[in-house]
């Protein structure tokens, strides 16, 4: 299942026109048309746009069998990149720093082999997903009237992993990553003159009683079930006028678990700790939550499907001990169907996810692309 080599120059280079032309999440516009346009040229593919900046390429056999999702995310990061290369991006502010441009280059070969070789049966829905990094994305396809009545039997996708081997496979059954959720607490209270503190009402003790809370809910131990981790993200308390006593403040925590319920459960006890506090220092609060993750769920018979792929195509194997704290999108995916999200090792001396001179590493395409291709066949070829 090797592939051309005109193919695979085909894909580098939109590869590195995607990475030169980043767009972060929700504005995926000029990433869907050169989607819409590649797919148009180079498959056989029936294309729709979903969740207005994201793209479906159905495969249809035309012969009743299972209905296979395969997931790559498009949007890009506000970082500033410190690569030199040609391929550098274009847009200030902005870049490709977890690698969406070789997930959604690594979909573009898939279809492109799909197109060569037809299923046999059932149908594939290869899902080009926008808003990934904001934990929107996944929400707005799957409410989408283009995928609401779609019945999916399973689901893949995967994800780069820098510090593995490049090409290794990364598995684990049930929790691949975790529950994320963000809190914004802001506290509304009364200013008053720097010396006379007591007619006014400062948010300031009660902030310092939530960072405590924080420390205290946290069990940074990934290998145990109750792992809980509160970080404190931002604070903000008043001005840089001296004579003031502040009378507003804001704290911002990133809340990580592996079980759903817990996350619930330590999210309701934050929220009565807050209204406690605030009604002892009379201060009007106000919570919301913003870049919700839910944990990847990986189904152990995807996770079997996987495991067959990768041992056919003579690649390593790692099973994970504990799940990944980091949260992924596709975690909405694998909460409502068969699923599973698994990790191409993307090389040990490839800058993190996130740093700004990652780049994506055009070798471990080809992997990716065989084995969504290897499941497929499995599935829907026997």
């Amino acid at each position: 299942m090797a592939m051309e080599k005109a193919l695979t120059e085909t894909l580098i280079s939109i590869r590195k026109e995607l990475h030169q032309y980043p767009e972060v999440s929700g504005q995926e516009h000029g990433t869907q048309q050169r989607i819409l346009e590649f797919i148009s040229s180079h498959t056989n593919a029936h294309c729709s746009t979903v969740a207005k900046t994201g793209v479906t390429a159905l495969f249809d056999s035309k012969i009743g069998g299972p209905t296979i999702l395969i997931r790559g995310d498009i949007d890009a990061l506000p970082i500033q990149e410190t690569n030199t290369f040609k391929h550098k991006s274009q847009i200030q502010g902005v870049s490709h720093k977890c690698g969406h441009d070789g997930h959604t280059t690594i979909l573009l070969g898939l279809a492109v082999e799909l197109s060569k070789h037809p299923i046999a049966k059932g149908k594939v829905l290869l899902l080009f997903q926008p808003a990934e990094e904001t934990g929107e994305g996944a929400e707005k396809v799957l409410t989408d009237s283009a995928l609401r009545n779609v019945h999916i039997d399973f689901c893949f996708a995967l994800h780069n992993l820098p510090g593995f081997d490049k090409n290794m496979i990364v598995v684990k059954a049930n929790e691949f990553t975790s529950n994320v959720k963000s809190i914004i607490i802001k506290l509304k209270g009364k200013t008053a003159h720097a010396a006379e503190p007591e007619n006014g009402f400062n948010p300031a003790s009660t902030i310092a009683s939530i960072l405590q809370l924080a420390e205290k809910l946290t069990n940074n131990d990934p290998k145990v079930e109750d792992f809980f981790l509160a970080t404190p993200i931002h604070v903000n308390l008043g001005g840089k006028n001296y004579g003031i006593s502040a009378g507003y403040g804001e704290v911002h925590l990133t809340l990580r678990s592996w079980s759903t319920a817990l996350m619930d459960k330590t999210c309701k006890a934050i929220e009565n700790f807050v209204a406690e506090s605030s009604k002892k220092a009379q201060l009007t609060p106000e919570i919301s939550y913003t870049q919700i993750f839910k944990a990847n769920l990986n189904h152990p018979e995807a996770v079997l499907h996987i495991e067959r792929a990768a041992k056919q195509n003579n690649l390593k194997l790692h099973a994970l001990s504990a799940p990944f704290k980091w949260g992924e999108d596709f975690g909405l995916f694998t909460q409502n169907y068969k699923g599973a999200m698994f990790g191409l090792g993307a090389g040990k001396e490839t800058p993190a996810l996130h740093n700004p001179d990652y780049d994506f590493p055009d070798d471990i395409t080809a992997t990716g692309i065989r084995m969504f291709q290897t499941i497929i066949k499995n599935q829907l070829n026997s």
